[in-house]
């Protein structure tokens, strides 16, 4: 009996010491789990309040600079004005065509009278530059030759012809035999095989003017028939009508536009040749004013017809500009006071020109020449 409470007091006191010791261990985890829970949510410890965050300042917005709008470069007009200026080429080359033409004239002895003794003249005018030698030779009782060569500058209306040689020769055929009053003829040529000339050409842009000067060769050639009256109407007078058909030729070599500083509408010329056509009917008189002074008038209505110009121009904004030409005409007059200095010497004094409109206009030519009889 006392073995037996021995052995319950004893297994009390195991049980109870087995409590104790069991009782931390079971305290244990719920201490954890508080501690797990004070991490997160459980008992947090008062977090530091947040300084005060500096928002970030915005950044000046750029002010945008004004946007630069390019100012497009104005176009250049003036291609119409460009491709109208070669019609004033045309003009040039057609004046040049009749002012060699009457500088021919003067070869063939168009101030002096029809019937004269053999005789040769040395001369020089201005107006035109022009310096040469011309005469006659009486190869029968009724046919005479006439020849002259010069050598010549002239300019009219923008070109300038700054070297030429002229030279001219015809036969005249007086039916002496018929008496003081009877018909005449003369066939001749006016040959310039080579000449150096300046055009020039200008025209109007938005930019204004522009002009432009080109060099180039040339040459010229003409050939007549005349036919007339002569009549002796008294020892100091001579009179004569006449009727004259021409035929003109004048060849141009091609150029371009020089190299200009501003030419936005340029043009290239081909090589190309004028011809004309004229009739001219005319008349002159020769009157020995004094015993030692004489006199010469003559002048005649010309016309054109069937005239074309040979310029074919390529021009810039343009293309193809092919210019017209219209028949036109004029008056052309000469006149010579001649001097008898001695037997057989004469001074002259001469004029020859023309009087109408453009492209022919009214020009004047005068010069002196000595003459020697023989």
């Amino acid at each position: 009996m006392i073995e037996r409470v021995h052995r319950l007091i004893i297994s009390a006191a195991l049980s109870a010491a087995i409590s104790v010791m069991l009782l931390p261990a079971q305290t244990r985890p719920a201490a954890a789990a508080c501690q797990l829970v004070e991490a997160t949510n459980c008992s947090p410890s008062p977090s530091p309040s947040p300084s005060p965050s500096s928002a970030p300042s915005p950044s000046p917005t750029p002010t945008p600079s004004p946007t630069v709008t390019a100012t497009p470069t104005p176009t250049p007009t003036g291609a119409d004005s460009s491709g109208g200026s070669v019609n004033g080429l045309a003009d040039q080359r057609f004046n040049q065509m009749i002012t060699n033409k009457v500088l021919g004239s003067v070869l063939l002895g168009v101030n002096e009278q029809i019937n004269c003794t053999d005789c040769i003249s040395a001369f020089g005018s201005a107006g035109s530059f022009s310096a040469g030698v011309h005469g006659r030779k009486e190869l029968t009782q009724n046919l005479s030759f006439l020849a002259g060569i010069a050598y010549t500058q002239y300019s009219e209306n923008g070109y300038h012809v700054t070297s030429a040689p002229i030279g001219a020769l015809a036969l005249r055929y007086d039916f002496t035999d018929w008496g003081s009053s009877r018909p005449f003829f003369d066939v001749g040529a006016i040959l310039t095989p080579w000449e150096k000339v300046r055009y020039s050409r200008g025209y109007l842009t938005n930019f204004g003017p522009v002009m432009l000067t080109s060099s180039t060769d040339a040459s010229n050639y003409a050939v007549f028939g005349r036919g007339g009256w002569i009549s002796r109407v008294s020892p100091r007078d001579e009179v004569a009508g006449y009727i004259e058909l021409w035929q003109l030729w004048q060849h141009v070599g091609g150029y371009t536009d020089p190299a200009a500083a501003f030419n936005p509408f340029n043009a290239t010329v081909g090589s190309g040749t004028d011809r004309t056509s004229l009739v001219k009917i005319g008349g002159q008189w020769t009157h020995m004013l004094t015993p030692m002074i004489e006199g010469n008038i003559n002048g005649g209505w010309t016309q054109s017809f069937a005239t074309q110009s040979g310029i074919v121009a390529t021009v810039t904004g343009n293309g193809l500009v092919v210019p017209t030409m219209g028949n036109q005409g004029w008056f052309e007059y000469g006149g010579r006071l001649g001097f008898r200095l001695s037997r057989g010497w004469v001074a002259d004094l001469f004029v020859d020109g023309t009087l109408g409109p453009q492209p022919v206009g009214n020009t004047i030519h005068g010069g002196v020449g000595l003459r020697v009889n023989y």
